[in-house]
C-alpha cells in the first residue's frame, strides 16, 4: 500500500552539518515537513568557524548523492581534484603514485565550504533550520526531542545526525540492548597553512602532498584560495611526539629535520603550531542505531579516522541508500528503520578497519620499494584484466562497491599477491587471476 499524506510527516534532523543538510535536502524534495535543528550558531556568520575544518576528499560515493539531491552542480566550483600521492622525501624529492586509471581523481573541498553551500541549499529548498537549538532528551516513545532553549518538537521521524559525539547517540546509551564502544588512537592531528605567494600555489596543487615518516606524517590539500590546509597526524606521547615539542626552538628543529621543504613554505610555522589546536582521533561503534521512530546516520552511527578520506563519503552513502530503502518500501518507517541499521552496520565496520589500515599504509608503506613494486603489479594486471582485478582503493573509491565486499576482496588480492610475490619468480599475470577467482569462489 502507498503511504498517503506524506506532506504531513514531520521529520525533525538533529545536526546541521554534511549529513544533515544533504539529507535535508533530499527529504524536502520527497514531499515531507523538515525541520534541522542545529547546536552551533549560523556558520555562515560566525567569525570564527566552530568544529573540525580538516579537508575533505570528494570521491564518487559522495557525489551520487549530490547528484541525487540536485546539489552537486552549485559544489563543483569549490572542488580541486586530486589525481594522486606526491610524496616528499626527508631530502624534499618527490615521487607520484596515481590513486587510479588514467583520468580517476579524487577531490579537495574545505569542509566549512561545503556544509555552508549544503546549508544555503537545505534553505533553498524550503527546509527550515534552527541554529543555537541543543538538543537535551530524546523522549523515543512519542518520538519528541527537547532543547535547551525549553523547546520541545514532535516528529513523525527523528534522524539523529550531529556527529561523533551525538546527542541522540547518547540518549539511546540509556535505552536496553544498545552498544556501543569507542577508541581513541595514539596519534592526534594539528592543522598548519601554507599560503599562496601572489597568489598562486606554493606546490602543485592537483596532488594530495605527504610527508610519510614511518609512524607519523604530514600531509597537505589544496584548497581554491591557493592555499594548502597542511595536517600532522602525530603521537600525542613518546619519542617523538606532541609531548616533546614545548617550545619554538623544537618545533623548527623538529620540521628542518623531517618535513625541511615543508617548513620553507610555511614562515610563521611555530606560531601557527601553537596558536592552533591539538584535536584527537576516534572511532566509534553503535547497535542498533534506532530506537522506534529514532534513527542515526553518518558519523553519529559510526564515526572513523580519516584515513581513507571516506568519513563524508560514507555519511553521504548513508543518505542515498536510506532514501533509496525508503522509496522502496513507501516510507514505512517502522519497516525502514530496522532493515536499514542492520544491513548498513557491516559497510560501516568495514570502511572503519580499511581506514585504520590506511593510515599504517600512508605513514609506514607508501615509500617503501617493497610497496611501490606491489602497486606497480597491480595496476599493470588491472590493465590486462581490468574487469577481474581491482585495486582496493580503487573499489572503495571510485565505485560504489558495498564497502564489506571491497574488504572481503581486497583481503583476498593481499593474499594471492603474497603467495606470488614470495615466488621469486616472473609472475604470470593469468595464474594470479586464476588464483584470485579461485579463493573468491571459496571464500
Amino acid at each position: 500500500m502507498k503511504k498517503l499524506f506524506l506532506m504531513k510527516d514531520k521529520i525533525s534532523i538533529v545536526g546541521a552539518g554534511l549529513v544533515g543538510s544533504l539529507l535535508a535536502v533530499i527529504l524536502k524534495q520527497k514531499g515531507f515537513n523538515v525541520q534541522v535543528f542545529e547546536k552551533r550558531k549560523d556558520p555562515r556568520k560566525s567569525e570564527v568557524a566552530e568544529g573540525r575544518s580538516i579537508n575533505l576528499a570528494l570521491s564518487r560515493r559522495g557525489i551520487l548523492p549530490l547528484k541525487m539531491a540536485g546539489v552537486y552542480d552549485t559544489i563543483e566550483p569549490y572542488l580541486i581534484p586530486m589525481k594522486g600521492r606526491m610524496m616528499h622525501d626527508e631530502a624534499g624529492e618527490l615521487t607520484f603514485q596515481p590513486y587510479g586509471k588514467e583520468g580517476q581523481f579524487i577531490n579537495s573541498v574545505s569542509r566549512a565550504q561545503l556544509n555552508e553551500l549544503l546549508i544555503e541549499n537545505a534553505e533553498k529548498a524550503g527546509v527550515e533550520v534552527h541554529f543555537d537549538h541543543k538538543c537535551t532528551d530524546v523522549d523515543f516513545e512519542s518520538s519528541v526531542l527537547h532543547f535547551q532553549n525549553g523547546k520541545s518538537v514532535q516528529s513523525d521521524l527523528i534522524v539523529g545526525t550531529d556527529g561523533a559525539f551525538s546527542a541522540i547517540r547518547k540518549k539511546l546509551q540509556f535505552t536496553d540492548r544498545f552498544n556501543f564502544s569507542q577508541h581513541y588512537i595514539e596519534h592526534g592531528y594539528k592543522e598548519l597553512c601554507i599560503e599562496p605567494v601572489d597568489g598562486k600555489f606554493q606546490m602543485e596543487e592537483n596532488y594530495l602532498h605527504i610527508w610519510p615518516r614511518g609512524n607519523f606524517m604530514l600531509i597537505a590539500l589544496p584548497n581554491n584560495d591557493g592555499t594548502f590546509t597542511c595536517t600532522l597526524f602525530f603521537p600525542f606521547e613518546g619519542s617523538p611526539s606532541f609531548a616533546e615539542l614545548n617550545t619554538k626552538d623544537e618545533v623548527n628543529a623538529f620540521f628542518d629535520k623531517y618535513f625541511k621543504d615543508a617548513k620553507d613554505l610555511i614562515p610563521d610555522l611555530a606560531d601557527e603550531f601553537f596558536t592552533n589546536p591539538t584535536s584527537s582521533l576516534v572511532t566509534t561503534k553503535c547497535e542498533p542505531w534506532h530506537k522506534n521512530n529514532t534513527i542515526l546516520l553518518g558519523d553519529a552511527a559510526h564515526a572513523i579516522v580519516p584515513f581513507y578520506g571516506q568519513g563524508m563519503n560514507s555519511g553521504f552513502e548513508d543518505v542515498r541508500l536510506f532514501v533509496e530503502m525508503a522509496e522502496e518500501k513507501n516510507w514505512m518507517w517502522d519497516q525502514i528503520l530496522p532493515v536499514y541499521s542492520s544491513t548498513r552496520k557491516k559497510d560501516a565496520d568495514a570502511i572503519s578497519e580499511l581506514a585504520l589500515h590506511n593510515f599504517i599504509e600512508m605513514r609506514d608503506h607508501v615509500g617503501d620499494p617493497d610497496f611501490l613494486r606491489r602497486k606497480k603489479l597491480e595496476a599493470q594486471i588491472q590493465e590486462q584484466y581490468p574487469k577481474e582485478w581491482i585495486p582496493l582503493y580503487s573499489m572503495v573509491t571510485f565505485s560504489d562497491l558495498p564497502y564489506s565486499e571491497a574488504l572481503r576482496l581486497g583481503k583476498i588480492q593481499k593474499k594471492v599477491m603474497d603467495e606470488f610475490l614470495n615466488q621469486n619468480e616472473e609472475i604470470n599475470f593469468s595464474e594470479v587471476i586464476a588464483r584470485f577467482n579461485t579463493l573468491k569462489k571459496v571464500d
